[in-house]
């Protein structure tokens, strides 16, 4: 049995990539038996500005929608990060140990830092670290991620190695596990970039709440090419973004899709993907509504995974607090 651990941002807007990322591989392996963590990450989102009373109600959201996909909280441990100061304390004592340079080599900071200058905040520089000391925390072996995060999985490893050469044997030393397929599903209106939920255009993703008129229209607009084929190519992001895209919610192979679509053109094939979109979309949005409708019921469940939770790191950090001598 592998302890697991998978944690998003509490956005407000979850998209089809975080779902095929990161929601599905989760409620998939909660049938094999393993030990599963699932956190908000609350404390990372406010690395930059965020209104207060919408990130509480983005954290229910997020609750929300993990439920309507599947988590089980009975096999699942489901919490809020900042429901357990031990992520911050190890944090802490992780900066201790981690090299500037090693903070300025990460890709995700040098592109979201990208002409900022120096009102970049220092959250925003260090939160691999505190990322690190989330995965540590719970001696975490498994971390599903999106290839864009092997790096941080990368640095939590380096840390974990140089704490257990340093104080002895402490930490597990964790490995990112990424999904071949679906990982990393590409921005529609720029399919050379990771769909995101940042983007500055909502043409950029499908969000889990998209209503059908949406869907359609922002599928129509998809960046595609000029070739007018339903092909699967290294050479033509945008189409097979969009193939993989079709793939995932009909849970057919892309040679099918292209089978299926020999002869057609974008027209009709972006047609049949909205249509496959919301048909997926739709009863998983009847399930999200009806949880928000609950708001007690959420939070007794984040109470009881955030007390669970919390017993793991205690456990930990009473270790961690002795080897580097601050136990008297």
């Amino acid at each position: 049995m592998s302890r697991i651990l998978t944690a998003l941002q509490p956005s407000g807007v979850l998209h089809i990539g975080n779902y095929f990322g990161a929601i599905e591989p989760m409620v998939n392996l909660q049938a094999a038996g393993n030990q599963n963590l699932l956190f908000m990450v609350d404390y990372h989102a406010i690395t930059v500005t965020q209104d207060p009373a919408e990130l509480r109600r983005n954290s229910l959201f997020a609750a929300a929608t993990y439920l309507a996909c599947g988590i089980d909280p009975e096999k699942t441990i489901l919490f809020q990060q900042s429901r357990v100061s031990e992520h911050t304390e190890l944090a802490w004592i992780l900066n201790c140990l981690v090299r500037m340079g090693e903070l300025e080599r990460m890709t995700q900071y040098k592109d979201k830092a990208l002409g900022k200058g120096e009102s970049v905040s220092v959250g925003l520089f260090d939160y691999p670290v505190l990322m690190a000391a989330d995965i540590l925390l719970y001696d975490t072996e498994v971390v599903p991620v999106g290839d864009d995060q092997k790096q941080h999985v990368e640095l939590a490893r380096d840390l974990a190695e140089r704490f257990n050469k340093k104080f002895g044997e402490t930490f597990t030393i964790p490995k990112p596990e990424i999904r071949k397929q679906g990982a990393r599903i590409m921005a529609l209106d720029d399919p050379e970039k990771k769909m995101s939920k940042s983007a500055a255009s909502e043409k950029n993703f499908i969000s889990l709440m998209d209503d059908e008129k949406t869907v359609l229209k922002k599928i129509k607009a998809a960046v595609t090419d000029s070739e007018g084929t339903i092909r699967v190519s290294p050479s033509r992001p945008g189409i097979t973004n969009l193939i993989t895209i079709l793939s995932l919610v009909t849970r057919r192979t892309t040679k099918e899709i292209e089978t299926a679509y020999e002869g057609k053109g974008y027209g009709d094939f972006k047609t049949d993907l909205a249509r496959e979109l919301t048909a997926f979309l739709t009863p998983l949005q009847e399930k999200i509504n009806r949880y928000l409708g609950s708001p007690t019921e959420l939070l007794r469940i984040l109470d009881n995974g955030a007390f669970r939770a919390k017993a793991i790191a205690e456990k930990k950090m009473i270790d961690v607090r002795k080897k580097i001598g601050v136990t008297l």
